[in-house]
């Protein structure tokens, strides 16, 4: 339709006094799509779907009605019909404005067929405004909604939604044409991806808890497997409120956070230890350390990792820093068999022979049945006694395969 066509249209627009519409006025012109209802006892059915579903009579933050058309302005206000909307040209957006007026005074007939004509009136221009587009959309379905038309109502919101993804409102309007539907599953999913996108929505919440008994009457028990998915809103749809937190709300948060990086370590720490089990494994100690190098880093009390990185330092000859690992071990699990025995293969390298020895008969001590210790033991004991011997004798001991 064009701008010219478009004016013409509304100057040939009877006016209608207050109260028509609701009593059975045409909702748009012959022929035009999806739009089926009758002509008859319209309030009727108005008034029947609003007592059904609880849901429509429930209410926006910040005093906004979901039943409100979007871009309708402040309740109560004058209201400028050349007000301008969005990337609409003139005539579309008086039509959108004169669809919002007569939606106030409950004339949703023919506020319903203001919004037709500016849809018509966009798809025909070709208008590239899918924020427009979908306000159009949303609000024609708030007529359908309230004129008890559910399937027409649901078509909207959904072209609404290709349009937008995540809009408030259009999801809102179809979760309540879908309860009134009996459809309690789809409901359910829109009315939880409505609560992601604003927690504060309290029609959301009651109808979220009504639905659900209802769901485990008819679904039982296993009533969440046959939901269909639910989508994950992003960060970026998510509306926030202006309110601070409580307290309670920031500690539960905090708690949450530090679980999830709780897990995230214990996730990080558990593959670093088979790395660097599989790198010994291998042959490769200094990689091996290195991984449990890292493992320390996240959790520095943990016993067998100094154990492991001990005996990688045993096989790359750094006998210093063995000890260090199994004095560390030994201080968290003072009782702990490899600690000792490889603290005790430590001193042997470093030549200290007595520690080494004093090790190795802790290890028999906690358990006799440990040969490795027995055999280490006597092999230091020897060692041990020809050191004596070399020192006794003024001579510097030579290392037995030298």
């Amino acid at each position: 339709m064009s701008v010219c066509g478009l004016r013409a249209a509304m100057g040939n627009t009877q006016k209608k006094g207050p109260g028509h519409g609701e009593g059975g006025g045409p909702h748009s012109q012959p022929g035009t799509p999806g739009h089926k209802r009758s002509h008859g006892n319209n309030t009727a059915n108005s008034k029947e779907v609003q007592g059904k579903s609880p849901a429509v009579n429930g209410t926006l933050p910040a005093g906004k009605s979901q039943d409100e058309p979007q871009g309708s302005g402040t309740a109560g206000a004058s209201c400028n019909l050349d007000a301008p909307c969005g990337a609409l040209p003139l005539p579309l957006a008086r039509l959108k404005n004169e669809g919002n007026l007569l939606f106030k005074n409950g004339q949703f007939g023919d506020a319903l067929e203001k919004y037709t004509q500016a849809i018509d009136g966009c798809l025909e221009a070709g208008i590239d405004s899918p924020e427009d587009l979908c306000v159009l959309y949303s609000n024609r379905a708030a007529c359908y909604l309230k004129d008890g038309n559910s399937t027409d109502c649901i078509q909207d919101c959904t072209r609404a939604l290709e349009l937008r993804p995540f809009s408030l409102k259009p999801l809102l309007r179809r979760a309540m044409a879908y309860e009134t539907l009996e459809r309690y599953r789809k409901a359910y999913v829109d009315y939880k991806t409505v609560l992601q996108i604003d927690v504060s929505v309290q029609a959301a919440h009651d109808s979220v808890h009504r639905i659900t008994k209802m769901l485990i009457e008819q679904d039982g028990p296993d009533w969440r497997e046959k939901l269909p998915e639910i989508p994950m809103v992003p960060l970026s749809a998510q509306q926030h409120r202006k309110d601070e937190p409580s307290a309670e709300v920031l500690e539960a948060r905090a708690a949450r956070a530090q679980q999830e990086k709780t897990r995230k370590a214990e996730a990080r720490f558990t593959l670093l230890k088979q790395e660097g089990n599989d790198l010994v494994k291998s042959g490769q100690f200094q990689g091996a350390a290195d991984k449990y190098s890292e493992c320390l880093a996240i959790k520095p009390n943990e016993c067998v990792i100094y154990t492991n990185r001990a005996l990688c330092y045993l096989k790359l000859e750094g006998f210093t820093e063995a000890k260090q690992d199994c004095d560390s071990a030994l201080q968290i699990e003072p009782n702990n068999k490899k600690a000792f025995y490889r603290r005790a293969l430590a001193h042997k390298g470093l030549k200290d022979y007595l520690s080494a020895s004093t090790d190795l008969q802790e290890v028999l001590q906690l358990d006799p049945n440990v040969q490795e210790a027995e055999q280490e033991l006597e092999t230091v004991t020897n060692l041990l006694r020809e050191s004596l011997l070399a020192n006794s004798q003024g001579k510097v001991p030579l290392p037995k395969n030298a």
